[in-house]
């Protein structure tokens, strides 16, 4: 008995050692569940959101594992995604992996629900979501964004969640987001690629292995999770699109406060430059603010403005300064990670797609120009309005600055 002792002792350490060496390799990670891509152009690391997106993760931790209950026959007991392909590369937007076929039509012989979370959004590079063919048609296909995309959101600004049964409508269940390897992402976004955006020299997948930290990981078991918690996807998707349709109406009510807050302010000051304006033949009526020493850009030069968008009783109604918006409670933070809060490029030219009032206003201007504009509904949304924001037949402000002419 001794003999072999010795050899099942030493076979235990080498299994153990095995199967920690992975959550040994990167000691700095906080505690979580998170998935490490071996490719041949080098490792990421992508945590997984399996506390709001149960169901998802746990597919992608059973394939990767392969353990996964509901796999064809010839994918059981079997790690799906070793040795699979980046099938499908576009710089400046993704990479996507995970069919078996490489063709981008390969499935795992089921499909699920989409599992939404108004939390998780394509904002940044490295945000890891699953591939689809349209609403609840998730196999085991997923993609790593390069750089913020969120027309693949399911929710939008406001938190309400779209059509997404609707097929020309984009919605796309973001189950995780890379914490390592953000550069091996964008070098795979960058390899030379072929007909269908296939790499023309393959990306492998050579393994995903699945690293846990800490108690609530560990016990993430996978299979169980799927099979028990994917009959409930539905009532629990209902369940987060009340709270969140509760919690925008809450937020809009203190936007909706600090605005009006802020227009107390603001209406006086409109009110001074309106008394102060002159009215041109159109009826828009203008009062320069600050008079600038630039040219003054010609039909057909692209330029950049700052603007600000008032109702008539001070209200702000929309804005691409910072400051302003904060002032009036309407920051939003994907304007941000949209760059959205910088200079508006526009054409000066009566084919542009703008409302009358602002074409003519922004030509009228020299770079360094700073003006009120009143625009009469008719020069503004006129009968139809732009609802819900702006209601039909409604007379609107704009603060407009000339930044510049560009190339």
């Amino acid at each position: 008995m001794k003999l072999i002792s010795k050899p099942i002792h030493l076979l235990a350490l080498v299994l153990l050692m095995s199967s920690s060496s992975c959550q040994d390799k990167y000691p700095n990670l906080d505690d979580g569940l998170y998935a490490e891509f071996v490719t041949n152009k080098g490792n990421m690391i992508a945590k997984l959101e399996f506390e709001k997106v149960p169901v998802t993760v746990a597919n992608f931790v059973a394939l990767a594992e392969g353990n996964h209950p509901m796999v064809k026959d010839e994918y059981k007991g079997k790690k799906y995604f070793d040795s699979l392909t980046f099938h499908r590369v576009m710089d400046q937007f993704m990479i996507q992996g995970g069919d078996p076929t490489g063709t981008g039509s390969g499935d795992p012989g089921y499909r699920f629900e989409d599992e939404f979370h108004p939390d998780l959004r394509h904002s940044k590079p490295g945000i890891l979501s699953m591939a689809n063919g349209g609403a609840s048609t998730n196999g085991s296909q997923f993609f790593i964004t390069e750089v913020p995309y969120p027309s693949l959101d399911a929710y939008d600004q406001q938190g309400n969640l779209k059509d997404c049964d609707n097929p020309r409508v984009s919605c796309h269940a973001v189950f995780g987001e890379l914490v390592v390897g953000l550069e091996i992402q964008d070098s795979i976004s960058n390899v030379a690629t072929g007909p269908g955006n296939r790499p023309i020299e393959p990306v492998i997948i050579e393994h995903v292995n699945i690293i846990r930290k800490g108690s609530a990981a560990k016990n993430f078991n996978a299979p169980k999770v799927f099979e028990e918690e994917l009959p409930k996807i539905r009532e629990k998707q209902e369940a987060i699109r009340e709270e969140a349709r509760l919690k925008a109406e809450e937020e809009q009510k203190a936007i909706d406060a600090k605005n009006a807050e802020a227009a107390l302010t603001q209406k006086p000051i409109l009110d001074g430059y309106l008394s102060k304006a002159s009215t041109l033949a159109s009826g828009l009526k203008v009062h320069y603010i600050t008079k600038g020493t630039g040219a003054k850009p010609k039909t057909g030069d692209n330029v950049t403005v700052n603007y600000e968008g008032y109702f008539t009783d001070g209200r702000l109604f929309d804005s691409n300064v910072q400051a302003v918006e904060e002032r009036h409670g309407k920051f939003n933070q994907q304007k941000i990670e949209r760059q959205m809060y910088s200079p508006m490029p526009m054409q000066i030219s009566p084919d542009a797609r703008m409302i009358a009032g602002f074409k003519e206003a922004a030509a009228s201007l020299k770079v360094g120009d700073k003006a009120f504009f009143y625009m009469p509904s008719h020069l503004a949304y006129g009968e139809q309005g732009a609802p819900p924001l702006i209601a039909p037949n409604s007379d609107i402000i704009f603060i407009l600055e000339m930044v510049a002419i560009t190339e």
